[in-house]
């Protein structure tokens, strides 16, 4: 393996580690407050996702020589922050996380189940994840309302630089925040001496609890998100160029390292997708064969992020949490506008995505189930009535 190791490759995994990690934990934050969870579960959460995603980078593509890049469920940790805290606070969250990582071993062990979901319509599986990123995809403009001060530095830059270096736009953004929050909060006198004791996060073991409410308005929804918009598009990305992985096998094991991420608070571990390309790509280097090293790379990058996520945590903290939202709306907005034109695309099936769409975007639970769901019910409802129709209406 030593001899495939490359320049390029260790400089393409440092930078998609730090791109991976840095664009999306504060939407994985967002998430996880929403459900509940204080600061330490927060931190030993992403500690505990990041050291997952590390091992499985590592140990899946040195195995198969295969660049398999890891990452959290980013589009789930969204979804969790419109469904809101669930009956049974954080724990039964955790309970829904362990039910979502179960289902997702078994797409990966039982093919009809793998099947199954991948026959969930793409338009209403791209309705369903824009309606759920809408209400994040909004935060910027709630953040210039809040305070222009504070929150037009922040889109500026992140508007400036996305026109010219894509991937470093919410990097650049995350920047502003810090600068925002050095020149223009206030902080307390001790705040670097608390900075300085949280930086190295301690696992927090939480206890799961199963409810039906968790199982239906979490673990189910964040189940079809996480396959339909990370594991599925990863495995996708890697085709692509050329590669062949075995997608049950990586499917059960980003679900068992999830179940077990699960009792320290972590979102479900899934395929990475847009890093995926990024480890796979020719700048990684020019010959296929020895790109591995770049999602190798890009493993043990995650787990020394992780180690400092408590320090991460606590100095974001210091700021009004609008502009945090802020940060992770402005990271989430590409994924909404490649979800709306995906969702939206077809004519034929417009109407039942748009249904799809603002069921869930309303963000309002029925019978105590999230929208989420019941969007994909009322969409599915929608597109079966229309295809009957049709075909009634065929000489």
């Amino acid at each position: 393996m030593l001899k495939d190791f490359s320049v390029s490759a260790l400089m393409m995994g440092l930078l998609t580690a730090f791109v991976g990690f840095i664009s999306s934990f504060a939407v994985i934050m967002q998430g996880l407050q929403a459900m509940g969870a204080a600061a330490p579960e927060i931190a030993s959460a992403l500690l505990a996702a990041s050291v997952a995603m590390g091992l499985l980078a590592i140990c899946f593509s040195a195995w198969y020589r295969m660049p398999i890049s890891m990452a959290w469920t980013t589009p789930g940790a969204a979804l969790l922050s419109g469904i809101g805290m669930v009956q049974g606070g954080f724990p039964a969250a955790v309970g829904a996380f362990v039910i979502c990582g179960a289902l997702i071993v078994l797409s990966g062990l039982v093919r009809p189940l793998g099947r199954a979901i991948r026959m969930i319509p793409a338009p209403l599986a791209n309705a369903m994840l824009a309606g759920i990123l809408l209400g994040l995809c909004l935060a910027p403009v709630k953040a210039v309302a809040y305070d222009a001060a504070l929150g037009l530095p922040i889109v500026l830059t992140w508007a400036i630089v996305v026109s010219r270096w894509r991937l470093w736009a919410v990097p650049a953004s995350l920047g502003a925040l810090i600068l925002v929050l050095i020149f223009g909060v206030h902080l307390a006198p001790d705040a670097l001496a608390q900075l300085a004791t949280a930086i190295h996060p301690d696992i927090t073991f939480v206890a799961p609890v199963f409810t039906w409410h968790g199982f239906v308005s979490v673990a189910v929804p964040l189940f079809i998100v996480t396959m339909a918009s990370q594991n599925i598009p990863g495995i996708a990305i890697l085709k692509v160029h050329g590669y062949e992985p075995p997608p049950g096998l990586l499917f059960a094991g980003t679900g068992l390292f999830s179940i077990l991420g699960a009792f320290a608070g972590s979102v479900p571990i899934n395929m990475a997708a847009i890093t995926a390309a990024m480890c796979a790509s020719e700048d990684a280097h020019p010959d296929p064969r020895r790109r591995y090293w770049a999602a190798i790379i890009a493993g043990f990058g995650y787990i020394g992020m992780g180690l400092l996520a408590g320090g991460i945590i606590a100095f974001v903290s210091l700021a009004p949490p609008i502009l945090l939202q802020a940060v992770a709306g402005l990271g989430l907005i590409g994924a909404f506008s490649n979800s709306a034109f995906a969702a939206f695309r077809e004519p034929e099936t417009r109407e039942a995505a748009a249904i799809t769409f603002l069921v869930t975007a309303s963000g309002l639970p029925f019978a105590g189930i999230s929208g989420a769901f019941w969007g994909l019910v009322a969409g599915g409802v929608m597109m079966a009535l229309q295809r009957v129709l049709r075909k009634r209406m065929m000489p």
